[in-house]
């Protein structure tokens, strides 16, 4: 499995759709700030000749971006960029907008907030529910990020499988659908903390293995306080590497 905000997705653009293309044009403009909250798109003559696509692929572009609440059709008035309250920050086309358009610190900590939310609680479930193969697959994932010469995107990416693995072992299927979430969270972290090298993440393999090993105890609590401690360890790293941005 490949992280999809690690590709560069420089490759897929001659394999997009139409539909896909003006979705995230279109997603990327309104994320950036290029059409501003409040303001309405450009009419369908304008978008037409622009795309150079059909009235119904641009029909369909439009509902696809309302419903991620991107925008909103008013009669007589034109397509409305709504409040962010309304954008599904649990999309993943709109996370990737967002780190395409420059992440900062304060949407980055949200993703924290979030994780600190679930995952704790994830963490305690698959304690209680995991099966063998379960535990022995995490005690793998978590060894793996021990490997040498790990650069800071394939350590992003172990470390993905690791988490995304416990959303799959808690057997809740609302978990599993945080995983753009988490991998938002994760690469941000990894692309601000350590853009070409993996200084500074050289207990990452053992904060992990102290999870497994809570959940091979059937210890709720303690995999619940080492996941805190793992997503705890890693907004650290994000207020740091802020921190010394603000310095340079």
């Amino acid at each position: 499995m490949r992280s999809r905000l690690l590709d560069t997705r420089k490759t897929e653009g001659k394999s997009r759709t139409s539909h896909a293309q003006v979705v995230d044009d279109l997603g990327k403009a309104i994320v950036s700030g290029d059409f501003p909250i409040g303001s309405i798109l450009p009419g369908d003559s304008d978008l037409l000749l622009r795309f150079k696509v059909s009235r119904t692929v641009l029909r369909e572009s439009m509902k696809t971006l309302a419903a991620k609440g991107l925008v909103v059709p008013r009669a007589r008035v034109g397509t409305r960029v709504t409040e962010k309250i309304y954008w599904n920050m649990f999309d993943n086309d709109v996370l990737n907008w967002h780190f395409e358009s420059g992440i900062d610190k304060e949407f980055l900590l949200h993703l924290y907030d979030i994780r600190m939310a679930f995952e704790p609680f994830a963490a305690s479930l698959v304690a209680e529910r995991a099966s063998r193969e379960d535990i022995d697959l995490l005690r793998r994932l978590a060894a793996s990020m021990a490997a040498p010469h790990h650069t800071s995107d394939s350590l992003a990416v172990a470390d993905l499988h690791f988490h995304l693995a416990i959303t799959e072992a808690s057997q809740n299927p609302f978990m599993r659908s945080l995983g753009g979430l988490i991998e938002a969270a994760l690469v941000g972290m990894f692309r601000m903390s350590a853009p070409s090298s993996t200084t500074g993440f050289g207990n990452i393999a053992d904060t992990h293995m102290a999870i497994v090993e809570a959940i091979a105890a059937r210890d709720t609590v303690a995999a619940h306080k080492a996941m805190e401690f793992v997503i705890v360890d890693g907004r650290q790293h994000v207020l740091e590497a802020f921190a010394a941005l603000a310095e340079a």
